[in-house]
């Protein structure tokens, strides 16, 4: 007799709990303080011991993806707000963002953590 397995939709569905897929953050618009939106987060990058997420990649200008920018936030930087079905960034404006170091695969993440003040 065959039991009904959930799939990897039916375990990544709720978005009310405290955990969500990868997969449903990429694609989230970040917004600043003044809740203006400012990109979407494109990918996110994990510590490949703890496997805690340590940035969040950002997607920021361009037009239908040509002269789009990335650039590393630490995840602990953002915080999802339902109302906006976005990620908030209090502490940033467009400005801030574009003098930022820009994304590096394999970047100086010191570097980003000391722009971010973190």
């Amino acid at each position: 007799m065959a039991t009904n397995q959930p799939t990897h939709e039916d375990l990544t569905q709720d978005p009310r709990g405290a955990l969500i897929a990868a997969r449903r953050v990429n694609g989230t618009e970040v917004f600043g303080a003044d809740e203006v939106r400012i990109g979407e987060i494109e990918d996110l990058m994990l510590d490949k011991r703890s496997g805690s997420v340590e940035y969040a990649v950002l997607n920021f200008g361009g037009f239908l993806g040509i002269g789009s920018k990335h650039y590393s936030l630490p995840w602990r930087m953002l915080r999802y707000e339902p109302r906006l079905g976005g990620f908030i960034v209090n502490n940033i404006t467009r400005e801030r963002l574009e003098a930022a170091p820009a994304h590096e695969p394999t970047g100086d993440w010191a570097t980003i953590d000391q722009y971010w003040g973190m």
